[in-house]
């Protein structure tokens, strides 16, 4: 084959899976390398280990010579010896199982919290675009794949290697002739490492896509089971259920019906060699070239060997495991992130007019969703201390999407957004960063599990109970929690079960308001709420003396009455009613 030929095909596994795994493997040393010494330690037991396994085979070697020579006085001292080695690989194998649990935990947990905070912190936009079923399977089970696996990356090559070296170097030493066993079952492992690199890669990736898919299932069922009783869905759900496991199941037994192929094979040719060893030493012994303690010492080291060449090559699929799992977070992770470099001027931008209060304007932006059309061209809006804004319009026109964009989860593709100074003096260009000026209650219920208190303090870890009574006595919801049982200490379900969806309103909005953000955002916030009740909570709102800016989103004109301005979202535009058009709406609703 030319060097040209040669250069070829190498450029082409350079620029393919070999490559990749290279990048995944650097991705992985970013996290393995801050346990370099814990790593030594395990290899260096490792080593130890060997070294302490291969006396006990020369051991064993002198005590089968002493007993075949009638040599009665050395058997108890050579005996004690090797149960001394014995019992002290024991001990090293236990001192490295647990440095390799300790690495391995420390290791999963640094993982799984470095890439929930990226996650977190991952441009919204793009998140979306994955199921959170595939979230969790990847921060979950990729992440422990990588943590369990990186020992078996570097330090246990170095172990094998050296333990194979090592046994080899004996085998050499006491008779060249055993060493060619060893190379015996060589050329089926490396054929085999070859065709099982390329499945394993496949199979990895079905794998992790179909407990993606099952992850993703079990989530939606789990959290809409209410919906699934509604409709009387309950078969359907177990029908494709069962249907998925199905396909899981024929897909596991596909990769067992390759593991059993493969071992089959290693087996027999594991077998092979052992046999041919056997008759080696046999004829050995029999020629007078060594006695039997070598014989025995060699058929031992023989398939350590073996068994430690099919050591070597296992670490192939499971190098293929970990950087399988590796690629599939850096697409999570290497995803455009939210840019939070101004933090501290905006902090800076609060302090200076936190007495005047902060409103925002938006002028002449837009905004596609991608693959569809605009949802906003060339729009206005603005906003005020003091001041509720409401935006109106039928669903799905972009009042939800006007709110995303104040809080920067979306980008507009033109148009100028800032937050602005009550007074009008100076204003700051709006950014992720500035979302820390804002408090949002969005449609749903989205309270947590834990106490009711609980729930307030997770805005504002250090709110007094005075504190959260006052701002539960301005959304209306003291008047129930009060009468509760446990009061403030009320534990609540998840997502808030046990309440009813205006009660569940009620306390989003006093979790808005505790936070004592500048700006508050209410998307359909009182839609759960009596009329009598939600004319309250905005009245309470607007008669707070905070000077608060107030932004809701509404389909029920009763609202509007409360309301400094009112826009329509019309033909992609935010356009401002007058008293008679608000009249109209109040009057027809």
């Amino acid at each position: 084959m030319s060097m040209e030929k040669i250069r070829f095909l190498w450029s082409r596994v350079k620029a393919g899976r070999l490559k990749e795994m290279k990048k995944q493997t650097l991705w992985i040393y970013q996290y393995a390398r801050r346990y370099w010494k814990a790593m030594i330690f395990y290899t260096l037991l490792g080593m130890v280990g060997v070294v302490v396994s291969l006396g006990g085979s020369l051991v064993s070697r002198d005590l089968v010579n002493i007993i075949t020579g009638h040599k009665t006085g050395l058997v108890v001292q050579t005996f004690a010896i090797m149960i001394g080695l014995n019992v002290g690989n024991a001990v090293v194998n236990q001192i490295a199982g647990y440095a390799s649990n300790w690495i391995s935990m420390k290791v999963d947990a640094e993982i799984r919290a470095d890439i929930f905070e990226k996650i977190l912190v991952t441009d919204w936009e793009s998140l979306t675009n994955y199921h959170t079923g595939d979230l969790l399977t990847r921060w979950g089970t990729d992440a422990s794949a990588i943590s369990s696996g990186v020992l078996n990356y570097v330090p246990n090559l170095i172990i094998y290697s050296f333990r194979f070296i090592s046994a080899f170097a004996v085998v050499l030493y006491h008779d060249a002739t055993f060493a060619f066993f060893a190379f015996l079952g060589m050329p089926v492992s490396l054929i085999l490492s070859k065709t099982l690199m390329r499945r394993m890669v496949n199979n990895n990736q079905r794998s992790a896509a179909m407990n993606a898919k099952m992850s993703g299932f079990n989530q939606e069922a789990f959290s809409n089971i209410q919906t699934i009783k509604a409709f009387s869905l309950i078969d359907l759900y177990v029908k494709n259920l069962k249907r998925l496991q199905k396909e899981y199941i024929s897909m596991r037994l596909e990769f067992q019906r390759m593991s059993i192929w493969t071992g089959i094979l290693m087996t027999t040719v594991g077998l092979l060699v052992s046999y041919a060893s056997y008759g080696w030493g046999i004829y050995r012994v029999w020629s007078g070239a060594i006695d039997y303690g070598t014989m025995t010492m060699f058929l031992n080291l023989s398939g350590s060997l073996t068994n430690t060449l099919s050591n070597l090559v296992s670490l192939v699929p499971t190098a293929i495991g970990i950087t399988t799992s590796a690629g599939r977070l850096m697409d999570i992770v290497e995803m455009p992130r939210e840019d939070y470099s101004r933090a501290e001027d905006v902090k800076c931008f609060f302090e200076r007019h936190r007495e005047s209060g902060i409103g925002l304007r938006m002028e002449d932006i837009s905004y596609a969703y991608k693959g569809g059309d605009p949802v906003f061209e060339h729009a206005h809006i603005q906003a005020y201390p003091h001041e509720i804004v409401a935006l109106v319009g039928p669903s799905g026109e972009g009042k939800t999407t006007m709110l995303r964009l104040l809080l920067s989860l979306m980008k507009t593709a033109s148009g100028n957004a800032v937050i602005l100074a009550g007074d009008g003096s100076e204003t700051f260009e709006m950014s992720p960063a500035t979302r820390s000026l804002f408090s949002y209650v969005p449609q749903g219920n989205t309270m947590f599990s834990g106490t009711i208190a609980e729930n307030m303090r997770n805005v504002k870890p250090d709110a007094t109970d005075e504190e959260i009574i006052e701002c539960l006595k301005l959304a209306c919801a003291w008047e129930f929690v009060e009468k509760l049982p446990k009061g403030l200490m009320t534990e609540l379900k998840e997502r808030g079960g046990g309440l009813s969806e205006g009660q569940s309103q009620r306390l989003s909005i006093a979790r808005a308001l505790i936070r004592r953000s500048p700006i508050l955002l209410l998307d359909e916030a009182t839609s759960a709420l009596d009329v009598a009740t939600e004319r309250r909570v905005l009245h309470n709102i607007m008669q707070d003396t905070y000077p608060r800016t107030c932004i809701v989103t509404t389909h029920r004109p009763t609202v509007l009455a409360a309301c400094t301005r009112v826009y329509a979202i019309r033909d992609r535009q935010c356009v401002v009613l007058g008293p008679e058009e608000v009249e109209e709406m109040l009057r027809t609703f």
